[in-house]
């Protein structure tokens, strides 16, 4: 199962690289090594889920934030941003997921109680307690690629934790440092449950990964980020993120791009004791 494992997060990082692309089950299995018809099975027992619903699922939740976060843009450009190709395939999906059409997505205006992430008690109180905190200025960068080894978690909680502690582990075994950490934010909690947000925790390698497990290996890419400063405690990042999506971007003049959220830790508030983070949150963005 290793081996698999491994293999699958190989398609996993192509997915991720961009949702928008073409990404036919066919090519995939190429990434994976595996014929198709054997992809397919393996896919869906490592993930849980089948290959397409899980590419569908991603583009689902890309299209759902730009039609939150970016009001003006037209739906039918949002569609195509997203990879689908039919209005009407993409109406179907968008409603079976969101219970509701893009339209009227859009038109709703998403009220605190019905963000998913503030059904955790503990993350509400963090909410209320960071109402009236102003976001601080973002600076727009241009970031390196970084060659990172990882290991991928489902779920934005306290679990998180263990993947640290086996990437941990992992260095410790391999002679590697764990200094520089990073955690990448594939789901905006704001409109997806936390037990479905995918969460991959990082550490910087500076040489390959000759021997691969449950540990593997990516970059990731570079490009143009707002990097805000963030401090706080645990319970306390995702409203300051909330507030980033839902107050800084729109009126930013910027669009979200298709790549993960990048956080580069310098207090990992899930291996510190006290829990308290200092990072810096890096959102993909585009001019157009």
């Amino acid at each position: 199962m290793e081996n698999a494992q491994s293999r699958i997060n190989d398609v996993l990082y192509k997915i991720h690289q961009d949702v928008s692309a073409h990404l036919p089950a066919a090519k995939l299995a190429q990434v994976a090594a595996y014929s198709e018809q054997h992809f397919h099975r393996v896919f869906k027992q490592v993930v849980g889920q089948s290959v397409h619903h899980y590419v569908r699922r991603c583009r689902l939740e890309y299209a759902a934030n730009q039609l939150m976060f970016d009001v003006n843009r037209p739906i039918l450009e949002i569609m195509l941003n997203s990879g689908f190709l039919s209005l009407s395939s993409f109406s179907r999906a968008f409603k079976q997921q969101y219970l509701m059409s893009p339209g009227k997505w859009r038109k709703q205006i998403l009220v605190h109680e019905r963000r998913p992430y503030l059904q955790d008690v503990e993350i509400h109180q963090a909410y209320d307690r960071l109402k009236q905190q102003k976001l601080p200025k973002p600076s727009i960068k241009q970031m390196p690629r970084y060659d990172v080894a990882y290991v991928r978690h489902n779920g934005y909680g306290r679990d998180i934790a263990d993947a640290w502690r086996v990437l941990q582990s992992w260095c410790l075994k391999e002679g590697r440092s764990f200094d520089v950490q990073f955690g990448l934010h594939h789901s905006n909690p704001a409109c997806v449950p936390l037990q479905q947000c995918r969460y991959v925790a990082c550490v910087q390698i500076d040489r390959p990964i000759l021997k691969r497990s449950n540990v593997n290996s990516l970059s990731i890419p570079q490009g143009l980020h707002a990097v805000f400063y963030l401090t706080g405690r645990y319970g306390e990042l995702l409203p300051q993120l909330s507030k980033i999506y839902e107050q800084w971007l729109p009126a930013s003049g910027y669009k979200m791009a298709s790549t993960p959220a990048v956080v580069r830790y310098i207090k990992n508030h899930f291996i510190e004791a006290d829990e308290r983070f200092e990072l810096e949150f890096c959102l993909p963005v585009a001019l157009f």
